[in-house]
């Protein structure tokens, strides 16, 4: 059976969104040093090796996509490449060379929990706020990974508005580079 992770890079404040994010500007996601980007890139790379599969929304995907995942070189790359990825959407989508997609339409619970049911492994969510919050309501994620970023922005979609109360256990707290620090629990099921 398949374990559901939700991964999220994420503000002292709980935003999930990067509102100036587009590549070049700075932001709260761009506004670190150098080796806290290396060390963040190899604690998320250590978890591509890990997962099983990839679960993402739509615009996630497309993200992904833009900015050039499908042709990137580099072991990271690769990996996200050879892992199958799921994406929750109501059209189709382009994989764009990406490698193995699979859409998940319908009913977004029973697709889920289906595929928890089909993989053996973590299965990764990136990103995919909407999906996330789904996830998190129905019971149907695991794990949340989070890299928790020195910022308070006041602004942006947060990771959790008006989620109510939904138990955690805390894994484990990491500090990656200087600057951030990886918090991981179990969320706790009825």
């Amino acid at each position: 059976m398949g374990k559901i992770i939700i991964s999220e890079n994420v503000t002292l404040d709980g935003v999930i969104e990067d509102t100036r994010g587009d590549e070049g500007s700075v932001s709260w996601f761009t506004g670190i040093g150098d080796d806290d980007r290396a060390a963040w890139a190899e604690a998320e790379y250590a978890e591509a090796v890990g997962a099983a599969a990839l679960l993402m929304g739509r615009k996630t995907h497309a993200y992904f996509l833009n900015r050039g995942w499908a042709s990137r070189a580099g072991e990271w790359a690769d990996r996200l490449r050879a892992l199958p990825k799921y994406v929750v959407s109501s059209s189709a989508v382009d994989d764009a060379g990406w490698g193995e997609t699979t859409v998940l339409a319908g009913d977004v619970v029973k697709e889920v929990a289906k595929l928890k049911e089909e993989v053996s492994g973590e299965i990764v969510v990136y990103g995919s706020g909407k999906l996330v919050r789904t996830l998190i309501e129905h019971d149907l994620a695991d794990e949340l990974r989070l890299m928790t970023y020195p910022f308070v922005v006041g602004a942006g979609a947060r990771l959790f508005p008006e989620a109510g109360v939904k138990p955690a256990r805390l894994l484990g707290t990491r500090p990656v580079g200087s600057a951030l620090v990886l918090l991981t629990y179990e969320l706790i099921h009825p």
